[in-house]
């Protein structure tokens, strides 16, 4: 079952319009409103969220608006402008997934269907889609439904910011929307609110003959969209920058043996195009279409530039058993939609000199299955702050050299958030003489310590007197923990002078 993420842009023109200014654009609390024409009257066509505040409304006359908001800003609408920044928006979001289009005039339209793993799930690549928009300062909300009809009317009436509709709840959930949700010419709603329907649902409970013979067609398919009883293909969004490759085929096939067999011949005149222009695939979006106007896709990814023809293919046909060809596949695309130069690196020049090792086709195996949000690995931070002192970086980061300080050792498991514990020791200076962790008293053999870590004051002001005094103790049965007291044992300023656990020692 397909998923589908629709991201609506309530104020994407006035938004577009603010980034377009810059410095000069009005500030966030002033009313902006665009006019244009509708026939021969001059009416707001889009408004900020200021301007909905203020009481404005799409559709007001020019007139109206300017008196109800005395020194209102506003531009004129450019449909042209926004509909090919739209499409600028649909080529960025191809990062999230293969299939990708502008959904005019307020929205993009994203299949997801196996790529949602690669970020950690439907919900946390919503979350950071709307906190990308935001970032940029675009207004948005985003939801996931099984159809885009469904999608679509999630993102509108009930994402705040975000809605995950789970599969097979859309019809459900779809009957207490209103009938706007539908996506239906004005006059429908208003033929519709006339006879008394207001829901989704009256819609769906009523016999559909009189309702076809009255508002035509168009009624009952949007109703089957969103429910999700009819597929609603689209047409997803390409550059003529990226490389691309396709195979056209007299027959439908839907074996996964042909489809390998030709992803291979694909892959082959990719990275023959790749070389070319001196480039290795970053990313490799490859799109099935199949007769019944449904799309299938399949994405990998690559830790560095990659340009073998065998790394690539065995990328690729590892997830084609992810895809249904259905009643059979009628075309098939090989895009790289990421790509970055692809230096030469200079081989073994000598017999005794070792060979580096390469770990970069495993970690492509691994991320392509787990998704690249869960591979990393650690890297020093100059802080003294134990939790401070670490971040991730990606699999084939560079080593830029750094290191934790050697004087002081550290435990190779730090637990996040240390963990209160019960002791028994004489202040200031002294460590622990017992103490008690998740119910079991452990005696203290041995110990090294106080290591006392002053607070970050340039960080937080809460910091400026803070202190941690850490010991490093070995209990009678050889296992050696890192506990600290927070604060100096003597004044309260300085700490609760309470005790945690932060660490354990392999």
């Amino acid at each position: 079952m397909p998923r589908v993420v629709s991201l609506y842009l309530p104020t994407w023109p006035t938004d577009r319009l603010r980034r377009k200014l810059g410095a000069s654009a009005p500030s966030a609390d002033t009313p902006v409103v665009l006019f244009g024409r509708q026939g021969r009257r001059r009416e707001v066509l889009a408004l900020d969220a200021a301007a909905r505040n203020a009481g404005l409304r799409i559709g007001m006359p020019a007139s109206k608006a300017q008196v109800l908001v005395p020194g209102l800003v506003n531009l004129e609408l450019e449909p042209a402008e926004d509909a090919a920044a739209l499409d600028r928006l649909a080529l960025w979001a191809l990062r999230c997934a293969p299939i990708v289009a502008a959904d005019p005039p307020d929205g993009l339209i994203i299949d997801t269907s196996g790529a949602d793993h690669l970020h950690g799930g439907e919900a946390a690549m919503l979350t950071s889609l709307v906190a990308r928009m935001e970032a940029s300062g675009i207004a948005a909300r985003a939801a996931v439904a099984d159809s885009w009809g469904a999608a679509h009317a999630a993102a509108r009436f009930l994402a705040r910011p975000i809605a995950v509709i789970p599969r097979g709840q859309a019809a459900d959930v779809m009957r207490d929307l209103p009938i706007r949700a539908l996506r239906l010419p004005n006059s429908t709603v208003d033929g519709l609110h006339v006879l008394g329907f207001e829901r989704i649902g009256d819609i769906e409970d009523t016999p559909k003959a009189p309702l076809t013979h009255r508002f035509g067609s168009v009624l009952l398919r949007r109703l089957d969209h969103a429910m999700g009883r009819a597929a609603e293909p689209f047409e997803p969004v390409r550059s003529p920058e990226l490389i691309e490759v396709r195979r056209a085929f007299g027959e439908p096939i839907g074996a996964a043996e042909t489809i390998a067999r030709y992803t291979a011949r694909l892959v082959d005149q990719l990275c023959a195009a790749l070389d070319q222009q001196g480039l290795g695939a970053r990313r490799l979006d490859l799109v099935f279409y199949r007769v019944d106007n449904r799309i299938e896709a399949i994405r990998v990814g690559t830790a560095a530039p990659v340009r073998e023809t065998r790394r690539l293919t065995r990328l690729l046909t590892d997830r084609i058993e992810t895809v249904d060809p259905g009643f059979g596949i009628e075309l098939m695309t090989l895009t790289a939609t990421l790509a970055d130069p692809l230096r030469a690196r200079q081989t073994i020049s000598s017999l005794v000199e070792p060979e580096e090792p390469d770990i970069s086709d495993l970690i492509d195996v691994i991320a392509n299955r787990l998704g690249s949000s869960r591979l990393y690995r650690f890297a020093p931070v100059e802080s003294d702050v134990p939790e401070r002192s670490v971040k991730r970086v990606a699999p084939t980061a560079p080593d830029d050299g750094a290191s934790w300080p050697g004087e002081w050792p550290r435990p190779s498991r730090l637990l996040s958030p240390p963990e209160p514990i019960d002791t028994m020791a004489l202040l200031p200076d002294n460590p622990p003489v017992w103490f008690t962790w998740r119910g079991i008293r452990r005696r203290v053999a041995r110990a090294d310590g106080p290591e006392r870590i002053f607070g970050e004051w340039w960080l937080r002001e809460a910091e400026t007197q803070s202190v941690r005094d850490y010991f490093r103790v070995e209990d009678e049965g050889g296992e050696r923990f890192w506990i600290y007291r927070a604060g100096d044992g003597e004044d309260p300023a300085t700490g609760s002078h309470k005790w945690f656990l932060h660490g354990i020692f392999a």
